[in-house]
């Protein structure tokens, strides 16, 4: 539920930081083609994805070693498009830069808007041939761990299930180019969770209602090699302690692949109205998450935010830093989580 990276401020942040990100990229390449997945990435990633403070050349270096401090592994996730600039394009730049911090980029590519359920462009043959040719060649340069396809699918289901469909299908074809030329790469889709149980209540504007779960979705990805997840329980609980015991151990109920959350949060700001929290009440939701997923082997653990963005409320106080740069208790928590 990430607002969408500011492409045009990027690609001249990408002008001002063209040298350092190049040297970046030749090293961080170096050390991939040399060395195998296995031999040089953990067994499980936790971090942060790309979530500046500013796009101001020192903020955005800056923001880099303080990613490094939340974990081991920085998301970018944006534009399928962007993947065809193997060069200078936003993924190529981030994942040179994290490999140049020691942190291991996991990359999702969107083609779709998920408030809308709007395509960014129309998936006829000529989109489709672009999508698969970008991800063979962004997976052959970079041997990148893992890569998705698709961010909260399942709203797409809801607001357009013929585009969800054809989309299923060119996730097959999609896969296999990837592995083709990188075989160590994990390849997945990435699905809402709180829609995916029924969960559209709360701030979603709905109500929750359990027989409308959307879990049979996961049926339409047999390739994918994780089962991921975004997963906002702020958005229909007020308060963490609300969070059933078993809310994040039930995935297993519906998936025997491994896990993956690619998008975590809960806000800090005093607002909307009925739905108030704190700094306190975030820190307890980050020490509650790492309580209810213990045990469950997860791949991947991101939270969305580091700095505080400048979006839509409840999203814009989930980050594990304020606006100004003041750190939040909930960053240590993560930290030691």
């Amino acid at each position: 539920m990430k607002p969408k990276t500011a492409a045009v401020i990027f690609l001249v942040l990408i002008i001002l930081i063209n040298g350092c990100a190049k040297e970046a990229q030749k090293g961080g390449s170096e050390q991939r083609s040399a060395e195998t997945p296995e031999e040089t990435a953990p067994a499980a990633l936790k971090g942060v994805s790309l979530s500046p403070k500013s796009f101001r050349p020192d903020d955005f270096i800056g923001f880099f070693a303080k990613a490094k401090e939340a974990g081991n592994a920085l998301l970018w996730a944006g534009d399928w498009g962007e993947l065809a600039d193997t060069q200078e394009g936003a993924p190529t730049v981030v994942s040179a830069l994290a490999g140049n911090y020691n942190l291991l980029p996991v990359i999702e590519a969107q083609f779709f808007t998920q408030s809308t359920g709007r395509l960014l462009r129309p998936l006829d043959d000529e989109t489709k041939k672009a999508y698969l040719g970008s991800a063979a060649a962004f997976a052959e340069k970079f041997k990148p761990q893992y890569m998705g396809f698709g961010i909260e699918v399942n709203m797409l289901y809801e607001k357009s299930p013929d585009d969800f469909e054809e989309f299923a299908k060119l996730f097959s074809e999609v896969h296999d180019a990837v592995k083709a030329v990188s075989p160590e790469t994990k390849v997945f889709t990435v699905f809402q969770l709180e829609k995916m149980k029924g969960m559209g209540g709360g701030l979603f504007g709905g109500r929750n209602d359990a027989s409308k779960s959307q879990w049979g979705l996961l049926e339409k990805f047999p390739k994918a090699d994780l089962a991921a997840f975004t997963t906002y329980p702020g958005l229909v609980y007020k308060s963490p302690s609300e969070i059933p015991a078993d809310y994040y151990s039930a995935i297993k109920q519906h998936t025997s692949k491994d896990i993956a959350f690619t998008e975590i949060g809960w806000h800090s700001a005093s607002s909307p109205i009925g739905w108030e929290s704190n700094n306190g009440e975030q820190d307890e939701f980050v020490k509650r998450f790492f309580e209810l997923t213990k045990g469950m082997g997860s791949k991947i653990t991101i939270w969305s935010f580091l700095y505080d963005p400048d979006t839509i409320e409840p999203f814009n106080s989930m980050g594990l830093y304020s606006r100004g740069g003041g750190k939040k208790p909930a960053f240590d928590a993560w930290v030691s989580g």
